[in-house]
């Protein structure tokens, strides 16, 4: 398909990379499609042509500027499934294991949002680094306070950034200045669906941070809220702490599990993502499958906090696969990189014995986490239609990366260098809606 002759046309030339299938069902080799010298071209932020440079070069309008990227893979944008942007100044915080963590770190970080001049601030930094590591879609907590949210969406927004976020919900089990109600959250949040989501970009997510923080009142608000809105997302954390799954079950005891909690108020489903879910028992990754519930695998942070190691491959058993995405989790989790949580995530998996394909790899960071988040239908991948988010990945961004690629036998081996050597320094570019938004110093 040739794109149209327009003066806002703008192409991007390197070797394209992307997934157009699950590797887990397709197969590797089937589901990653590489084109050397290849060129992606939009126009007014969504993707009208990709394919051979040789074959396209020649219909785009004259003028039409072209930013090539010689030795250079041109990926889709990364979709981080899970992150708290509340959570940016505490990254690297010495602490214990999640619950302590959470009082003794967290929630005296988080307080400082009450002030709007602080949560701009560090909005703004957030949103450099999204695109510092090639981050373009996100699914974000915010803190229980409205301005933090407003504040996020407003940087983001700045940049064109496709967010998913929410004000976070709590009643009880934490501070008294974080602390709201059923019925303020359920306020707050209406209010704030109405002046954000699907304006522009920005998409809302009804955000309890998880169930030992509200009580059943609460959680029965989040699901009428959802239900009153059924396009909008739900974001929460599940089963990511032995000690955390045995307080659901005290604070819940009527309930089956820690799964069933949610489950019982509404609030499972397409558009629901939950953290961690490292303990989810069969019959728990069962329901997940049967409702479209999804999973955000975030090993940073797991093992940052000694929270324990999620399987991919049983999560992603054929029989029942769940959907899955990557989430970086900062600020538990140790960086904003997706190539540094695949790391982790590859270093995991082969604890529990069971490797993770770079290939799968890559598609959870893309277009798997794009189906996990309900977005695979603008973003994910390289498709005409699809919206023209792009990392560009630099195989020789260091020296070690560099000597390590150029012995490379194959594309994938390739990609597997990136996924353990790079970094943030290995983001040569960062494009957002067809404009450059972050250019790495060469």
């Amino acid at each position: 398909m040739a794109p149209s002759k327009s003066p806002d046309v703008t192409a991007i030339r390197g070797d394209l990379l992307y997934c157009t299938e699950d590797p887990a069902v397709a197969g590797p080799g089937r589901a990653l499609e590489h084109v050397p010298d290849g060129l992606v071209v939009s126009q007014g932020g969504v993707i009208t042509a990709l394919g051979p440079a040789a074959d396209l070069l020649a219909t785009l309008p004259p003028g039409s500027p072209v930013a090539h990227y010689p030795g250079c893979l041109v990926a889709p944008g990364f979709v981080d499934a899970h992150v708290h942007y509340a959570q940016t100044e505490m990254i690297g915080t010495f602490g214990a294991q999640l619950l302590e963590w959470l009082n003794k770190t967290t929630f005296p970080a988080e307080q400082a949002f009450a002030e709007r001049a602080h949560a701009d601030a560090v909005a703004r930094v957030f949103v450099e680094e999204l695109l510092r590591n090639g981050t373009t879609s996100a699914l974000v907590f915010c803190a229980t306070y409205p301005a933090s949210v407003d504040a996020l969406f407003e940087a983001a927004q700045a940049e064109n950034l496709r967010l998913i976020a929410g004000k976070t919900w709590m009643d009880r089990n934490a501070p008294a200045p974080l602390l709201d109600t059923a019925q303020k959250a359920y306020d707050d949040s209406k209010a704030l669906i109405a002046r954000w989501h699907g304006k522009g970009r920005a998409l809302y997510a009804i955000t309890p941070r998880f169930a030992p923080t509200s009580s059943p009142e609460q959680l029965e608000a989040a699901g009428a809220l959802r239900r009153e809105h059924p396009d909008t997302w739900l974001h929460t954390h599940v089963s990511e702490n032995p000690q955390e799954v045995a307080w659901v079950q005290e604070l819940f005891p009527e309930r089956a599990g820690y799964l069933d909690v949610y489950d019982h108020y509404g609030l499972l489903g397409r558009r629901a993502v939950l953290a961690h879910g490292i303990y989810l028992k069969e019959k728990e990754l069962t329901r997940c499958h049967e409702t479209g519930t999804a999973l955000a695998h975030c090993p940073t942070s797991n093992l940052f906090l000694g929270s324990g190691l999620f399987d991919v491959a049983v999560a992603r058993d054929r029989r029942r696969p769940v959907k899955l995405g990557l989430g970086t989790d900062v600020g538990a989790g140790t960086s904003f990189s997706l190539l540094r949580t695949l790391d982790e995530a590859c270093k995991v998996a082969q604890l529990r014995g069971r490797p993770l394909h770079p290939v799968l790899g890559f598609y959870l960071a893309t277009l798997g986490g794009a189906r996990a988040l309900a977005l695979d239908d603008r973003v994910g991948t390289l498709r005409v239609g699809h919206e023209a988010d792009f990392v560009v990945l630099d195989p020789a961004a260091t020296p070690l990366l560099a000597l390590r690629a150029a012995r490379a036998q194959s594309i994938v081996d390739v990609l597997f260098a990136l996924i353990t050597l790079g970094d943030d320094r290995a983001v040569r570019a960062t494009w957002v809606a067809g404009r450059l938004a972050h250019e790495r110093a060469t």
